[in-house]
């Protein structure tokens, strides 16, 4: 396929940056009045128009018409595999429910665990598959999803089995996380240690022994679980080869952060609320400090502080947290406007956070998160706009108005 009259090819690189921290974070490659060239599932070429070459024979020639062109976005944390929805928790949170307080009545993840529970297999895949149309469409081309609706080891695999499923029948790049430990299942209620034992003991062997995990997670935060605790979930999973992706410091300033750096956490993720500490040590590590914006969206708490760590260093990236709960949405052009607009990322950063960097968070950035020679071609085609800040500056206006993943056009 050759595309050409783009008005801006953004993202385009050598392929060999795996991140961007810090003040590399503002910097992206550009290239104007551009065309660009793929090869069955992966970019080949691409260059200005003054050096475009001649179509090959049968080869798809597509004008862009002054579009953008953009890599695909590449969201590190989501939960969209789950049953039915919880407007309800929609309407408490309305009338002055904390996120806690409802999780302390029983509701939370807890409802969702209830609700997966009663729905069989076939149907958690064909309403997990609506949301993945949806994402898709509005172009995201690399996913990481968790389980932790589950919370039993026969829920937990069947969500596991579900995101497989996904894998193998999307254009999608999926990656599979392990969150058993995202609450205490309703049977162990107070008995959160023995619930501990079963996430070590018996999911953590069952999951590997199927190999339908790439990572595990804990939820390390106030009213979930502790320090030791996600300290001896990481350790049992690090024996069956599942690097930590870990939920840190939403609620509280939980010691979160300093665990999963500790265990060489690939993301320490949400992070609305840490302090200096935790952002001197992602600062100096090579673990990606994720934030949720649709979360603090949502739920109106406080944001991650982006614009300081991306100052002291660190490596940021931006996801979706696509749930029930939360965040219900993963339109991950909306968080990156967030970005932008509550915390206070330039539109380069927030592009940079929401590819290259969401990429590395799944250690996929060799194949996805820039325009570059060999990587996988998932990308997607604007409107033409008057400028690179046009993009998250009119965050509701529908401007994708073609994707493609693995070289393949999905419905926009």
């Amino acid at each position: 396929m050759l595309i050409t009259n783009i008005g801006v090819l953004v993202g385009s690189d050598g392929g060999d940056t795996l991140f961007l921290r810090g003040k590399e974070m503002s910097t992206i490659g550009l290239i104007e009045n551009a065309w660009l060239r793929t090869e069955k599932d992966r970019f080949s070429a691409f260059g200005s128009m003054d050096s475009c070459p001649e179509a090959e024979p049968g080869e798809l020639c597509i004008d862009a018409k002054g579009g953008y062109i953009f890599p695909a976005f590449c969201d590190s944390h989501t939960h969209i595999v789950y049953a039915g929805s919880r407007e309800r928790e929609f309407i408490d949170k309305i009338n002055g429910l904390s996120y806690e307080e409802i999780a302390k009545r029983g509701g939370g993840i807890l409802n969702s665990a209830d609700l997966l529970h009663e729905t069989p297999e076939k149907e958690l895949y064909r309403q997990a598959m609506t949301r993945v149309h949806e994402i898709m469409a509005m172009g995201t081309g690399c996913v990481e999803i968790k389980s932790g609706y589950g919370l039993t080891t026969a829920d937990e695999m069947k969500m596991l089995r579900v995101i497989k499923r996904i894998a193998e029948s999307t254009p999608l790049k999926v990656k599979a996380t392990f969150l058993g430990a995202h609450a205490v299942g309703r049977a162990y209620s107070g008995r959160q240690g023995e619930y501990v034992d079963l996430v070590c003991k018996e999911m953590i062997p069952a999951v590997a022994a199927e190999g339908l995990a790439d990572f595990v997670d804990v939820f390390c935060d106030t009213g979930f679980f502790t320090i030791e605790e996600t300290d001896r979930i990481l350790e049992a999973g690090a024996r069956y080869g599942l690097r930590p992706k870990i939920h840190a410091n939403e609620l509280a300033v939980s010691g979160g952060v300093q665990v999963g750096v500790a265990h060489k956490a690939l993301s320490v993720d949400h992070l609305e609320r840490i302090g200096e500490e935790e952002i001197e040590i992602l600062a100096a590590g090579q673990t990606v400090a994720t934030m949720l914006p649709g979360a603090s969206f949502f739920l109106g708490m406080p944001y991650g502080p982006a614009r300081k760590a991306i100052d002291s260093g660190a490596i940021v990236a931006l996801a979706s947290d696509y749930n029930p709960g939360s965040s219900p949405s993963g339109n991950m052009r909306m968080v990156m406007s967030l970005g932008c607009i509550k915390m206070k990322m330039t539109p380069a950063e927030a592009i940079n956070a929401t590819t290259i960097n969401g990429a590395y968070a799944m250690n996929e950035s060799r194949d996805y998160g820039s325009i570059a020679p060999g990587k996988i071609a998932s990308f997607y085609l604007t409107k033409p706009m008057s400028s690179l800040d046009f993009f998250p500056y009119a965050y509701a206006t529908p401007l994708i108005s073609r994707v493609w993943l693995k070289g393949r056009e999905v419905e926009a």
